[in-house]
């Protein structure tokens, strides 16, 4: 009976609405990432499982540069539990709305879209968990530009799939 009520359970979050590209823009901001992303920034998130428990908070301290095809960020996560990561993005933009990028444990390319105040980007990653283990995901990712200096980001985690969370983070210009 416990094991029904799970699937059953995992089935109806996989049926919640999620956002799309040709949602009716709430703005007439538009987010470049170039821009945004473009020197100094701080970011606080938690992920949250399926059942809406918060297993991990975090802070990001991250710094951006751009030189015109390239935009790297060095993003540097301290978790709740005084663990630290360092994740190195690079982004290239393949036109007004396109971008593709890597970072370790990106499996593949990572690929995303420009629209108005929204940029939805999608990968796979090796998430480092433990002592040399990992979990691969995928993620959807969806950003919000909300003002000059502020973004909202709610990432949808898969696993074979499957949902099994959520990341939302809220990043600042500092």
């Amino acid at each position: 009976m416990k094991k029904l009520a799970v699937a059953a359970l995992l089935m109806l979050a996989a049926c919640t609405g999620k956002p799309a590209l040709d949602d009716p823009n709430l703005s007439t901001r538009n987010l470049n990432l170039e821009e945004f992303f473009q020197g100094d920034l701080v970011a606080y998130g938690q992920f949250q499982d399926v059942l809406g428990e918060v297993r991990r908070r975090f802070e990001v301290k991250i710094n951006g540069t751009w030189d015109g095809e390239t935009l790297r960020l060095v993003e540097d996560f301290v978790y709740e539990d005084g663990s630290t990561e360092q994740r190195i993005w690079l982004l290239e933009k393949l036109d007004e709305q396109r971008w593709q990028g890597t970072a370790d444990g990106v499996i593949g390319i990572a690929t995303g879209e420009e629209r108005g105040d929204v940029f939805n980007w999608a990968y796979t990653i090796d998430l480092p968990v433990g002592q040399g283990e990992t979990l691969r995901v995928s993620f959807d990712d969806w950003m919000w530009l909300l003002s000059d200096d502020r973004l909202l980001n709610r990432a949808y985690m898969k696993r074979f799939g499957v949902t099994i969370g959520e990341v939302i983070i809220y990043f600042e210009r500092v």
